[in-house]
């Protein structure tokens, strides 16, 4: 954004009452400015890095509690991470938000061109088929390995794990079936027994890694998302957890308390009580 008058801008900044991007832009130069904030005007790329991702997942947490009050606030923290890197990166010489929108405005436009241009789909399927297409075109990946290493390495390893999966299954290297991917993880099954009994932790790391890959490639070939999945499994020991846990409070008793065949027991009620009918 070119110089802009600091006082100025504070005081209407200030005085408004609803706000435009515009004003959202000014906010942020604003506080990187040298009259504005230090804490902003000291970050770096990397010192806010995590910030960009702890967002992006709180606004995953809105979505899933199905709370629009608090995704409209989390929306705008992400939005003000795409500024706080703009103009981090502005500041230095680089990029500017300009450049970002256009960037995401030719990607669009490129990428659909059953919309911008003279391309027929008759489907979902055709039209992430041709996405997929274009994306490899334009990121000039010529072979199978370069489509995969194009797979960020920061997703969450589940996530990254069913990515490689679906680019190398593009290349006929896959199972065939979500069957034959279960074979493979009671193998793995097998493996990592045995290494937990020779106690090597490298191996038990290695063993484990590779059973965590075919459970992954078998609930993808079964049109499961692995990362949601495991988000319910989680979420529902936690409902099951705190059933078990209050059956000890209502004995007057806690956890610790109680011997692993009681704890089973108090287990299996909380499943039948939260299992659906």
């Amino acid at each position: 954004m070119s110089s802009f008058d600091f006082d100025k801008a504070v005081n209407d900044l200030k005085n408004k009452s609803a706000y435009s991007f515009d004003d959202f832009r000014l906010i942020v130069e604003v506080l990187r400015h040298e009259r504005g904030c230090p804490w902003d005007r000291e970050q770096t790329h990397k010192s806010i890095r995590k910030n960009m991702i702890e967002e992006a997942y709180e606004a995953a947490e809105a979505i899933d509690t199905e709370a629009p009050e608090l995704l409209c606030e989390e929306l705008g923290d992400v939005m003000l991470q795409t500024l706080l890197h703009s103009s981090i990166s502005a500041a230095n010489g680089g990029f500017c938000v300009d450049d970002v929108i256009t960037g995401i405005c030719t990607k669009l436009i490129v990428r659909h061109p059953h919309v911008f241009g003279d391309i027929t789909v008759s489907s979902t399927g055709e039209v992430l088929s041709n996405w997929e297409a274009i994306k490899q075109q334009t990121k000039g990946n010529k072979t199978a390995m370069e489509s995969i290493e194009s797979i960020s390495s920061a997703l969450p390893a589940l996530v990254r794990a069913h990515k490689i999966g679906q680019k190398a299954a593009k290349y006929n290297f896959d199972f065939a079936s979500a069957l034959d991917a279960l074979d493979k993880a009671e193998e793995e099954i097998v493996e990592l027994r045995a290494a937990i009994k020779e106690g090597n932790y490298e191996h038990i790391e290695e063993e484990a890694g590779d059973l965590f890959l075919a459970v992954v490639n078998t609930a993808r070939l079964a049109d499961v998302d692995s990362e949601e999945a495991l988000h319910k499994a989680n979420k529902k020991f936690c409902t099951r957890f705190a059933l078990v846990e209050k059956m000890a409070t209502d004995e007057g008793v806690t956890l610790k308390d109680k011997n692993e065949e009681e704890l089973l027991e108090m287990w299996e009620k909380a499943k039948a009580m939260t299992e659906n009918p």
